[in-house]
């Protein structure tokens, strides 16, 4: 059977960079016009459709790959109001055609505040958690994986994940590299004035 990895995160913690690069590799389905511009909407996600109407999964080819990825935020914005994605039927009607391994993303939790009430006017990373545990956490062996590991390692922490998650992913790709030339995280982060443990560190080293 097929298998689909379904991309599952707070708001703004990486769905788009994550769909980038699994979308890379030419055996998976995935979204593809995201590969020819920096930013779109959700709604352009090749399952968007299906997310909001899980019957549509009947109609659709299943044929066409053997290899599928689809992202969600949690929540997420349709028709300009907030969602919770319903992981369980979307995942059980899927579930008829293809393997699903759940995967969910990681961003430094100050951060994800910062950016959801600077672009969503409300913190929304509980209402994520919430979710996971309520079923995501109790029914899968769920998978991790970190914005911040993307950025830092690159190739080498892809490489990674297409052994942990036996899905092909194109870390050898020239096109990564563009990917992540620019890292999210820099215009959250500001130079930190001189912090009281500072002069224990110096010294530590100084007298190591």
């Amino acid at each position: 059977m097929a298998k689909m990895l379904i991309i599952t995160g707070p708001q703004g913690s990486g769905n788009h960079v994550f769909s980038k690069v699994f979308a890379l590799h030419e055996e998976v389905y995935g979204w593809k016009t995201l590969l020819n511009t920096y930013w779109e909407g959700h709604h352009h996600e090749p399952f968007a459709d299906m997310w909001a109407n899980p019957e549509l999964a009947h109609d659709f080819d299943w044929d066409q790959s053997e290899y599928y990825v689809t992202s969600i935020s949690c929540p997420f914005f349709r028709d300009g109001v907030p969602q919770v994605p319903d992981y369980e039927e979307f995942i059980h009607t899927v579930a008829d055609y293809v393997d699903i391994e759940i995967v969910v993303i990681g961003r430094d939790q100050n951060i994800l505040e910062f950016q959801q009430e600077r672009l969503r006017g409300a913190h929304t990373t509980p209402i994520a958690q919430q979710n996971f545990e309520a079923y995501l956490f109790e029914h899968f062996d769920v998978s991790f994986v970190s914005q911040e590991l993307l950025y830092l390692y690159k190739e080498r922490y892809l490489e990674q994940l297409e052994r942990q998650l036996d899905f092909p992913v194109a870390f050898y790709d020239p096109e990564v590299e563009e990917i992540l030339r620019e890292d999210a995280n820099r215009k959250y982060i500001k130079r930190a004035n001189e912090y009281w443990l500072d002069f224990e560190v110096q010294r530590a080293m100084r007298e190591s």
